[in-house]
């Protein structure tokens, strides 16, 4: 990335997630630095149930609809939105296995999309770093899990 594409991302990052607010921009420039900024339209799809791509994307604006196919042929469940200041697709960086959902874009989204070899270099280079970045998604997997959990509770 170009340093003022760096620069105008830190602070897009900063406004749209407390997360990196915490974090030092040198800190943050190094994260930028494995990642690539993209944008995406409404109606495309980020990626598939099935599909073995490994990247996570920290939405900037806009929103995703997460989706997973039910036993009906081509039928399928939203089971979550997710918006600016959030990362959908983080599993992958942590483990091999195929998606386990659809990712929709529903409003047009800015995004910093994270691989997960990148991942493992920052890992690697800046242990400290990605030890603050797993935190952080630990957290929001654990909250997103005890949303779902309450969920499953109020039908029973």
């Amino acid at each position: 990335m170009h340093l003022e594409t760096i620069e105008t991302l830190r602070s897009s990052m900063k406004v749209s997630f407390q997360f990196f607010n915490e974090l030092s921009d040198e800190e943050l420039e190094v994260f930028l630095g494995c990642c690539e900024n993209r944008q995406a339209a409404a109606g495309e799809t980020l990626w598939c149930e099935g599909d073995s791509d490994s990247y996570a994307v920290f939405i900037i604006s806009g929103k995703l609809g997460i989706k997973k196919r039910t036993e009906f042929e081509g039928k399928y469940i939203i089971v979550g939105t997710y918006s600016r200041g959030t990362v959908a697709g983080e599993l992958c960086l942590l483990t091999d296995y195929e998606r386990s959902d659809t990712a929709v874009v529903l409003e047009p989204v800015d995004i910093v999309v994270l691989s997960s070899r990148n991942f493992e270099r920052l890992i690697t280079e800046h242990p400290m770093l990605g030890l603050k970045l797993l935190k952080r998604i630990f957290l929001i997997v654990s909250r997103r899990l005890d949303i779902s959990l309450d969920r499953i509770a109020k039908i029973f």
